[in-house]
Formats: structure tokens, C-alpha cells, sequence
């Protein structure tokens, strides 16, 4: 091989080693903030921010950061009157029918239905899975 293809490989294999190396970096930071492990340290902020944002993106339903992360009295609202009015519309269906149809998660559900259940707005048959949900006695908050 002549000097020129020598150098040309070692540069871009130097290249390709840093590349290599700023990936870990961010591949780590983004595990130890997922984790609740220490701040991000790394030396290229950029590609972690950039690893960061590709991460959290495209995400229905609850925001991004676990506990703490609540939502508004407003939000809880609206989906306790989505989720009445759809009930009230479509009797006898179980939560994972609902879920598709609506586009949330049982997990988005769970406290909204046990309000509305409570108030006598909707009421449930059936346990865990089976459990399917009719309207209630009572109307629905306008």
C-alpha cells in the first residue's frame, strides 16, 4: 500500500473509533438518566440531547418522567367525560376494546374510571380482565 492509502485508513479509522466512542457515551448517559442514575457526563452534550429527544418522540399517553409526573385536573376531566360518553354510547365493553377505540392505555384509565364509578356516572360487571362497564344511574358532569 502506498503512504497516501496508509494514512487515509489510519484517519479513518480514528474517525470511525471517536464516532465509536461518542455513541457509548451517549448510549450510557441516556441509561443512567432513564435508571435515576447520576447526570448525563458526557463530553459531546449534543449527542446525548439529540439521543435524548430521539427517545422520548412518538410517545401516546402519559408524559415522560414517572412518578411526579401528573397530570392536570383539567386532562383527567376531559378523558373521565371521553370515557363516560363512550361508555354510555358503546354498554358492555371490557377496558382493552375501549383502549383501541379511544387510543389510551389501561394504565391512562384506571383513575378516571374509579372516579366515575364512585360518583355512580358508569358502573362496572365482572372482575380484572372480564370486567366490562356500562352507564350509570347518574349523568355525567357537563
Amino acid at each position: 500500500m502506498s503512504d497516501f492509502q496508509n494514512e487515509m485508513n489510519r484517519v479513518v479509522q480514528g474517525f470511525v473509533a471517536q464516532i465509536t466512542e461518542l455513541a457509548r457515551r451517549a448510549a450510557i448517559d441516556t441509561l443512567e438518566s432513564a435508571f435515576g442514575g447520576r447526570a448525563p457526563r458526557s463530553a459531546a452534550p449534543a449527542v446525548a440531547a439529540a439521543t435524548t429527544a430521539v427517545a422520548s418522540t412518538g410517545r401516546v399517553g402519559r408524559p415522560r418522567g414517572g412518578r411526579g409526573a401528573k397530570r392536570t385536573s383539567a386532562d383527567l376531566e376531559a378523558l373521565s367525560e371521553q370515557f363516560a360518553s363512550f361508555v354510555k354510547a358503546n354498554p358492555g365493553l371490557r377496558i382493552e376494546q375501549i383502549n383501541k377505540q379511544l387510543g389510551t392505555t389501561t394504565k391512562d384509565l384506571a383513575l378516571p374510571i374509579r372516579k366515575l364509578i364512585s360518583e355512580g356516572v358508569i358502573s362496572a360487571k365482572g372482575q380484572k380482565r372480564s370486567t366490562t362497564y356500562f352507564p350509570g344511574k347518574k349523568k355525567a358532569k357537563n
